[in-house]
């Protein structure tokens, strides 16, 4: 099947658009990366709902929290890994600790940044905002759930962070998909195993079921897309269902969305866990699908996976 491939953050400018139409209250702020964040679309043609802050982060994020006091709903936008590193302690005391209603958009995320190398490569970010009290954390998996997820993120009250990547990504969604905040989508049925993935592993792990079907194999394949709060009913159902996990992630092993379904299992549901992501390290500059590749992203990483996690059964 051939899928579109299309930047998640085409999705992210066709919502502000649309919310930027239709809600007074809109504001999109960005810290001078406007074209590669998709921003400039409203720069371009709502330049009252525009503010660039410049390369600021921090500023950006207290402007946001102003913007928010005053009863606007402000996207303050940037590169992921400034927005979630830099800005974490403007995210965290102001923002978070009041409850502020500041959406936090987190461009070229993971390691497929590429040739950007490791400075500009978030692989800690889900980690550093899903511990914040009060936040909302949600990675979606392709250009049309960052739509969605944009425009749901804009009518729920409270902090919200959404990571999306650089790089094209097949659209494997569609209009019909549907898209709830704090509640996973099962994108395929299998009783061997069960993978958890968001982001662009979401693909990945449909090619290795795949792979594994045409070996006798049938996973289950969830698109775990909201962190933050967790599905865990999905969690526990998914585990009684297959009895063996594997999470799958754009993002480094520790404190991610492994480290989300790892701790609701070891309380609620324990079962045999594997997990895909980048093995605490530093990515380093590449094409794209070679990082992917090196640091152990692709569907053959996962259906390894799945193949270690059906043999820890009892």
């Amino acid at each position: 099947m051939a899928y579109d491939m299309v930047p998640m953050r085409d999705g992210y400018g066709k919502a502000l658009l649309k919310l930027a139409e239709t809600n007074d209250k809109v504001m999109v702020l960005d810290a001078d990366v406007a074209k590669s964040t998709r921003t400039n679309w409203i720069r371009d043609k709502y330049p009252e709902k525009f503010l660039d802050i410049g390369i600021s982060e921090q500023d950006m994020v207290g402007t946001a929290a102003g913007f928010a006091l005053a009863g606007m709903i402000p996207f303050a936008t940037t590169y992921c890994v400034f927005l979630a590193g830099r800005a974490w302690d403007q995210i965290r005391t102001t923002v978070c600790y009041n409850k502020l209603n500041v959406k936090l958009a987190g461009a070229h995320a993971g390691i497929s940044v590429g040739p950007d190398g490791a400075t500009h490569q978030s692989l800690e970010d889900v980690a550093l905002m899903r511990v914040l009290p009060n936040m909302r954390v949600v990675v979606p998996c392709d250009a049309l759930e960052t739509e969605k997820a944009t425009l749901a993120v804009a009518a729920v009250e409270g902090p919200c962070f959404i990571r999306f990547g650089r790089e094209a990504v097949p659209t494997i969604t569609d209009e019909n998909t549907p898209f709830t905040l704090g509640v996973a989508n099962v994108l395929r049925e299998g009783d061997d195993a069960v993978v958890f993935a968001n982001g662009a592993m979401v693909y990945e792990a449909l090619e290795a079921a795949k792979t594994l079907s045409a070996e006798g194999v049938e996973i289950s394949v969830v698109n775990m897309h909201t962190v933050k709060p967790l599905d865990g009913d999905c969690v526990s159902k998914m585990v009684a269902k297959t009895g063996a996990v594997v999470t799958a992630e754009e993002h480094q092993v520790t404190g991610g969305l492994g480290g989300a379904v790892a701790e609701y299992m070891a309380l609620h549901c324990p079962a045999p866990l594997e997990m895909v992501a980048v093995q605490d390290s530093f990515g380093e500059s590449g094409k794209p699908a070679e990082l992917m590749e090196k640091y152990g992203l692709t569907a053959g990483h996962i259906v390894a996976a799945v193949r270690k996690a059906i043999s820890r059964k009892k």
